[in-house]
């Protein structure tokens, strides 16, 4: 199983795996800086073919950071297999993650960022926005790179299929569908509509981002605000239950 590597804005890399079980693509994200980034660990047993691939962009025991949104197996599973190699990693969450799991699951302590918080890893300055209930998890953040405009959406945007690494076509229409079958089956009612979803993704769509970096499926390049905005209402119509 071989990663495809894209780099979808300068300097920040897709490396995806795909599975055709699930007919769904897994991506993880490496920021190349002075101090470099990796969002999403994917899980245990992708640990080895994502090391491959972070090792043809840069010495993986140079990784500095390494983020995800919440605890969860394909956000975070395999974090002790890259901190042993790397030993200068650290993790980054908020408090919630890291007290409630993290600390306990970690072999290093995590460092915790709050609501706006800024991590600087050299030429860039990642903003973390704290999102709680969203996409899902108590623990739930994104981040929010300030120099080059890039939203990590974790599963925010989640849609199927194997998809192109980025695209500029409007992507609600997949991420409809996407809703629709999860809600049809086992997996119904993954992402919680509470008082706070909405203007959380407004919050988010005031960031006026130029690229999502979406974890299942294809990142975006384009109007960020507006995509944000749509699946505002997207989340409403297919999640709140009135």
């Amino acid at each position: 199983m071989a990663a495809q590597i894209d780099e979808i804005a300068p300097d920040v890399f897709r490396i995806c795996l795909y599975e055709p079980a699930f007919d769904m693509q897994f991506s993880h994200f490496l920021v190349r800086d002075d101090a470099p980034l990796l969002f999403h660990t994917g899980y245990r047993g992708a640990f080895a073919p994502l090391r491959e691939a972070v090792a043809t962009l840069i010495d993986p025991a140079a990784l500095r950071y390494i983020g995800w949104s919440h605890f969860e197996a394909d956000e975070c599973g395999s974090l002790n297999d890259w901190l042993r190699i790397a030993p200068n990693a650290e993790p980054v969450c908020n408090f919630v993650g890291k007290v409630v799991n993290v600390d306990d699951f970690s072999i290093r302590p995590a460092r915790a960022l709050g609501a706006d918080d800024v991590l600087n890893t050299g030429r860039r300055r990642f903003r973390y926005i704290s999102s709680p209930h969203l996409p899902h998890g108590w623990d739930a953040g994104v981040m929010f790179e300030e120099t080059d405009r890039t939203l990590f959406c974790s599963d925010l945007f989640h849609h199927f299929g194997q998809r192109p690494a980025v695209t500029d076509a409007d992507v609600i229409g997949n991420v409809r569908d996407a809703m629709k079958m999860m809600q049809s089956g086992p997996m119904a009612g993954y992402m919680p509509y509470t008082s706070q979803t909405e203007p959380l993704l407004r919050r988010m769509a005031e960031l006026k981002p130029k690229t999502l970096a979406i974890m299942h499926g294809s990142s975006y390049v384009g109007d960020g605000s507006k995509a944000l905005c749509d699946l505002a209402g997207l989340v409403r119509e297919a999640f709140d239950g009135k």
